[in-house]
């Protein structure tokens, strides 16, 4: 049942409405897992941090499948579908050059992906408040996601820089 002013739900409502949440971040998550995997494809020059980094994405989108098991939450496979189609279509986009990669590619790519972690933290850290009161969550393992999310902040960050400042030129800053 919910409590006034809409909070705290708990019913079929919000059983509903943390079902649609958790399949818009699965479908974040495909994309994620996606623009991970073509980064780490098409930049040889730091190919082991970025493999390990598209492991780890596609890792994460598989726990976030697993709880929603856990949970009994349906995959809804039209929003997962269409965020697949998202990622590929996001490829074709004027980035100054018609037939290859541009460097400012790198660079918006890094940036959508930090994005990307940043929301899926936003989301582990909600799991992990309703797992104060939910037993079929671990609060352990959504502790580790959290951390995870963090390190792989700091790690395209960092990349981000070094590529803003490949593609600006005017140094990386300190």
């Amino acid at each position: 049942m919910a409590r006034a002013g809409g909070t705290g739900r708990t019913g079929p409502s919000g059983y509903r409405v943390l079902g649609i949440y958790l399949n818009d971040h699965l479908a974040g998550a495909t994309a994620g897992a996606e623009l991970a995997h073509r980064i780490a494809r098409t930049h040889p020059d730091q190919a082991d941090r970025l493999r390990s980094f598209a492991a780890e994405v596609a890792q994460d989108r598989t726990a976030l499948a697993d709880i929603m098991k856990t949970l009994g939450i349906p995959v809804r496979v039209y929003k997962v579908g269409a965020a697949w189609v998202g990622e590929k279509a996001a490829r074709l986009k004027f980035n100054g050059h018609l037939l290859t990669r541009s460097l400012l590619s790198f660079l918006e790519e890094l940036e959508m992906m930090r994005l990307g972690v940043e929301g899926k933290a936003a989301g582990w850290r909600t799991l992990r408040t309703l797992a104060n009161t939910d037993k079929r969550l671990d609060p352990g393992r959504l502790d580790e996601l959290i951390a995870r999310a963090g390190r792989q902040s700091d790690l395209l960050e960092d990349l981000r820089m070094d590529a803003a400042a490949q593609v600006i030129g005017h140094g990386r800053p300190d």
